[in-house]
């Protein structure tokens, strides 16, 4: 079966995975909106998880041919848990992607079972879109869609959930003559250069109207390299293709900055806070299968069936204004000073606080990851090449090693007595 995307063109799927793609658990990502509330400042980005998990699969597969160009029994069953990694890694998301995560219930609650879960996991935690990810996987009536994928590739799916989480329980799964590849596959999935990030950023840009997030993606692809050392291999990327890997991490950085914090959005997502704080109208639930009905729909229909002031200005897309907004140490404390303020005099007043690093691996020059990415360096008139930490090759982790910091304050001025607006005014005014 093949898929018309708007970003990669033809997306091959297999006959095998057609049964996970039409279950009800993925299909729920057709009515859960990437990027939330963005669409009501960008009226074009209204794409889904659904779509976006499938060019997660596309680019990975991609990354996958480029590294193993020659592909046997082994690679071939390694190959298709990779992309279904890929595919799956979203299916757990909440209605609006992340702005629901705060009414989950504790972890407890899902039942995962334990060898899906850390030895040490602490189960009294609020749970996460991952955590009813490995739970679909694990124990849900999604489980059974498996069949052909497991008959055909003799995939597991305990390993789907390892890739994902980046728990290795079985080190032989991806065992290649001798060489463990989970370190190098589990990075596509979730690390520096992942499939996710490099399908959301051209997709968002795409659907948004922008072109902050692009980059080029074949050069990214045609130069990635696989880097054993320690009878393990891990992700690597060749020194010529260090300026697209850069400009991949300030298009990342750029879409944060520009799309992903904008202040209606993030005020809205506040608003949202809001009413979970003052109505008890709504929470996730914990039984797997309740859950597939819980997409943006069900939640839209909740808030305007409420009467709650918050779920009603949600619905009315009707923000507080913005009265002030701060980027530095020293606005952050003028900000500081005019929320106190506010809370002394009552108001009622909306806080957005965003906040962004160029890379969460790397800061300073220093690698917080435990599975960094290599630069591949092949030596004159030699096959032979050297491998160094990424870190190392670039100073853009050194110049955005402070946390881009943006904080805003929304309240209705004109509801406020004479002698409090001028007040206000005041402190807004003062540098």
């Amino acid at each position: 079966m093949e898929i018309r995307d708007p970003v990669h063109g033809l997306i091959n799927i297999y006959d095998e995975e057609i049964p996970l793609i039409k279950s009800e658990f993925f299909g729920r990502l057709r009515n859960v909106k990437q990027l939330g509330f963005s669409e009501n400042i960008f009226p074009g980005a209204t794409h889904t998880r659904f779509l976006h998990s499938l060019g997660a699969m596309h680019v990975g597969t991609r990354a996958f041919d480029k590294l193993f160009p020659l592909q046997g029994k082994a690679q071939k069953r390694i190959r298709e848990t990779f992309r279904l990694a890929c595919l799956l890694h979203d299916i757990g998301h909440p209605p609006l992607s992340h702005s629901t995560e705060i009414v989950m219930p504790k972890l407890k609650d899902l039942e995962i079972p334990k060898e899906f879960l850390k030895k040490d996991e602490n189960l009294n935690r609020k749970a996460t879109h991952e955590d009813y990810t490995i739970k679909a996987l694990a124990d849900s009536s999604f489980s059974k869609t498996f069949k052909e994928v497991e008959r055909n590739f003799k995939v597991d799916r305990k390993i789907i959930a390892d890739l994902i989480t980046g728990i290795q329980r079985n080190k032989f799964y991806f065992n290649i003559d001798g060489v463990d590849y989970f370190p190098l596959l589990h990075q596509l999935v979730t690390g520096e250069i992942d499939c996710d990030r490099m399908d959301y950023l051209l997709r968002d840009s795409y659907f948004c109207g922008v072109s902050y997030g692009n980059f080029d993606l074949d050069w990214l692809l045609n130069n990635l390299r696989v880097c054993i050392f320690n009878n393990s291999a891990y992700l690597g990327i060749a020194e010529r293709g260090l300026l697209t890997f850069e400009d991949f991490l300030l298009s990342r950085y750029h879409m944060f900055i520009m799309v992903y914090f904008h202040y209606r959005a993030v005020c809205l997502e506040q608003l949202l806070y809001k009413y979970f704080k003052t109505s008890n109208e709504y929470s996730i639930p914990s039984d797997i299968e309740k859950y597939i009905e819980h997409d943006d729909h069900f939640l839209m229909k909740t808030l305007r069936k409420s009467d709650n002031p918050y779920a009603k200005a949600i619905i009315k897309n009707e923000i507080p204004p913005k009265i002030y907004e701060s980027f530095n140490e020293a606005q952050h404390k003028q900000l500081k000073i005019i929320e106190k303020w506010l809370l002394d005099k009552k108001v009622d007043y909306i806080k957005g606080s965003s906040e962004s690093k160029l890379s969460k691996y790397f800061i300073g020059g220093t690698s917080f990851q435990s599975i960094p990415l290599k630069v591949v360096r092949t030596l004159p008139g030699s096959k032979k090449s050297i491998y160094f930490d990424i870190s190392k090759a670039t100073d853009l982790f050194e110049k955005f090693k402070k946390a881009n910091s943006i904080m805003r304050l929304h309240c209705r001025v004109e509801d406020l007595k004479i002698k409090d607006q001028i007040e206000l005014q005041k402190l807004i005014s003062e540098e």
